[in-house]
């Protein structure tokens, strides 16, 4: 049996922020939950758009990048989502970690301090480089696109 505890990567952080840390809030978790690192509720109105900071600044592995994605409970019940979902933290990237989130719902809300406003996953990446051809391999799909296989 493989031990999860292997797999863990050490990132390096500095929480400048009145909050703690993100943790897993489960063992198989695959998000750690963002805070809104602010001093008072800031109201969101509909379609607006804000950037919130989370005091988080961290160094990741080379190899690896953050994304920074949606709460489901908060996107469902209020409409408030990730603008740039997902949003990507590069492993060179030594700024404070922001939110960008919308209201996308017709009714102000309210995003209190400490609130979790998104989640952060960190993913392993590969990087490439292109190979300039003047044909590709056929496939059984070829060039079907958005919704080729129909909707049912």
């Amino acid at each position: 049996m493989y031990n999860l505890m292997n797999a863990m990567i050490e990132v390096k952080v500095i929480n400048r922020g009145r909050q703690p840390l993100p943790a897993y809030a489960t063992p198989l978790s695959a998000g750690m939950d963002l805070r809104a690192d602010i001093t008072e509720p800031v109201v969101l109105q509909p379609l607006e758009r804000r950037l919130f900071p989370t005091g988080l600044f961290i160094a990741l592995p080379e190899g690896y990048e953050a994304q920074v994605r949606p709460r489901s409970g908060l996107a469902l019940k209020h409409g408030i989502t990730v603008l740039n979902t997902p949003g990507t933290i590069d492993a060179d990237y030594r700024g404070e970690v922001g939110v960008l989130l919308v209201n996308l719902s017709q009714e102000p809300f309210t995003i209190e301090p400490g609130e979790r406003i998104a989640q952060m996953v960190i993913a392993r990446h590969e990087q490439v480089t292109f190979q300039l051809v003047d044909a590709l391999d056929e496939t059984e799909r070829g060039a079907g696109g958005y919704g080729h296989t129909g909707v049912k």
